[in-house]
């Protein structure tokens, strides 16, 4: 197959950050994406509708030039977190929050410590409705970090799907095995998000060699046992397993450093690395549910119209980018050669 036409596609887990930042990671999503589900985990963490409204303005503004890309907002769980913050969300029409643990990762200091202190907000929304999208790893620090997932699935992960039944979960960014065990098991109120990241690469490629920087995302890449439990599945075309990138920028000196932060800068080739995915396990006809269909379908939004098209063509992810304020950025698979490429005007 040379070129593959997709109906339009959507991101289900994104960070744009902020600030002067949003000129480089908006467009670099718009080129593709329809519609993205933002994450809140700024610094101070978007915890209200009033912050989520404004911050869904500062990115509008940052779309290009006749571009109709639509972020999706989300509110930021915190221990402080009420039903009422809850209604007024939704009454916003914005459709999720999102669960950090407390220390899981980016800016989640103030996030969740007492899980079970925060039902009365999961209720909320199962009451109005809304989503509640889950970073599923727990933080003792006794637990092996390649752990954390599968332990979070036992401990609180099953104990929320049982308690509230009629709430639609999202576990984001799966990383293992058992992930897909469960969310294949479980009823159909729970779905997933699966990044190019874990589809792509597994532990050896962040520390075979030496430690490479800008692979290093959390989860953490795991055995490649666990990856190719991910690719099994998305090749399956199975409904409850969805397009989220988690792409994350950091700035290259926040990366290679002596406590480099987590996230990988995807969004300059996510359609085309998931493409190519695909093509490898020999799937491309389940690339359109995976990346159009699913998510949509799971939230109760309409399809995209539109379509994208995707050729057979090699060409070079860049070494880097140059912010506007002049600090480099270095994107997911940095130089290397990609075997898709998106069709521009």
């Amino acid at each position: 197959m040379q070129s593959i036409t997709l109906q339009t596609p959507d991101d289900w887990h994104l960070h744009f950050r902020d600030g002067d930042m949003l000129k480089e990671t908006v467009p670099a999503t718009a080129r593709c994406f329809r519609r993205a589900i933002v994450m809140p985990n700024l610094a101070p963490p978007v915890r209200t509708a009033d912050d989520a409204l404004a911050y869904r303005s500062r990115i509008l503004a940052a779309r290009p030039e006749g571009s109709e890309f639509e972020p999706l907002m989300t509110l930021y769980l915190t221990d402080r977190t009420t039903p009422e913050d809850i209604a007024q969300a939704a009454a916003a029409g914005i459709p999720a929050v999102k669960l950090y643990p407390a220390g899981a990762t980016t800016n989640s200091d103030a996030a969740v410590t007492d899980l079970e202190g925060r039902y009365p907000v999961l209720e909320a929304l199962q009451k109005h409705k809304m989503l509640l999208l889950i970073h599923g790893e727990v933080t003792d620090a006794h637990i092996d970090i390649f752990d954390r997932e599968r332990v979070f699935i036992d401990e609180k992960l099953k104990p929320i799907v049982e308690r509230f039944p009629d709430l639609r979960v999202v576990f984001e960014h799966i990383t293992t095995k058992e992930a897909v065990e469960f969310v294949e098991s479980t009823h159909a109120n729970v779905a997933a998000t699966i990044t190019p990241q874990h589809l792509l690469l597994n532990r050896n490629d962040m520390l075979v060699g030496g430690i490479r920087p800008h692979n290093y995302c959390l989860p953490v890449l795991k055995r490649n046992i666990h990856q190719q439990a991910l690719r099994a599945v998305v090749a399956s075309g199975s409904p409850k397993f969805f397009l989220g990138t988690d792409s994350a920028p950091h700035v290259q000196a926040k990366k290679e450093t002596s406590c480099g932060c987590a996230g990988c800068y995807s969004a300059w080739a996510a359609i085309e690395l998931y493409a190519q995915v695909f093509d490898e396990l020999g799937a491309l006809d389940k690339l359109e549910g995976f990346a159009s269909h699913y998510g949509p379908d799971f939230y109760g939004l309409p399809r995209n119209s539109g379509t994208i098209t995707l050729v057979k063509e090699d060409w070079r992810i860049p070494e880097s980018i140059t912010l506007a304020d002049g600090e480099p950025i270095v994107p997911f698979m940095a130089g290397q050669s990609v075997p898709w490429k998106l069709v521009t005007d």
